[in-house]
């Protein structure tokens, strides 16, 4: 864990703490590391509901519902946040599916992203790309983006 995903965690714990929100996560290529910076963090307890990590394909599909053939895939980012708000009883989930590398996955390149927030008034996804040749590079890239977008659904939140 790096020291910048320290200090997104602590800000998502500020955050969620200072609003009364509680936080879950599915993570597919990061394989826990999302779950292991939340936890670490201050009053994880309070706030942090848990994890699924789910990397098997047939995970995702009985699970968490994911719909489409393909993992690395929009849908089934948005599946899995919005399933795993649900089965944790979260007010916010992140969900990141991805080809992590070295090789493709569903056709999609190494180092395609997809990463959701899902709330009970917001929903969004995002596809990220980044440089698949080292896939411990895509799942620390992938990670801080998931903290990020956690950090930025919380800010947003305070105006």
């Amino acid at each position: 864990m790096t020291t910048r995903d320290e200090r997104a965690a602590a800000r998502v714990a500020e955050l969620a703490g200072r609003r009364g929100l509680t936080v879950a996560v599915a993570e597919s290529l990061t394989g826990g590391q999302i779950s292991t910076a939340l936890a670490a963090a201050e009053q994880a307890s309070q706030w942090y509901r848990g994890a699924i990590v789910a990397y098997s394909t047939e995970v995702k599909h009985e699970l968490l519902g994911v719909p489409t053939e393909e993992v690395v895939h929009a849908e089934a980012a948005s599946a899995m946040a919005r399933r795993t708000r649900e089965m944790l009883l979260a007010d916010v989930a992140v969900a990141v599916t991805g080809a992590g590398g070295p090789s493709a996955q569903d056709g999609r390149e190494p180092g395609t992203v997809f990463l959701a927030v899902d709330a009970e008034d917001h929903h969004r996804v995002v596809r990220l790309q980044f440089d698949g040749d080292e896939p411990m590079e895509v799942l620390s890239a992938s990670t801080t983006a998931a903290l990020d977008a956690l950090v930025a659904y919380l800010e947003a939140q305070e105006g």
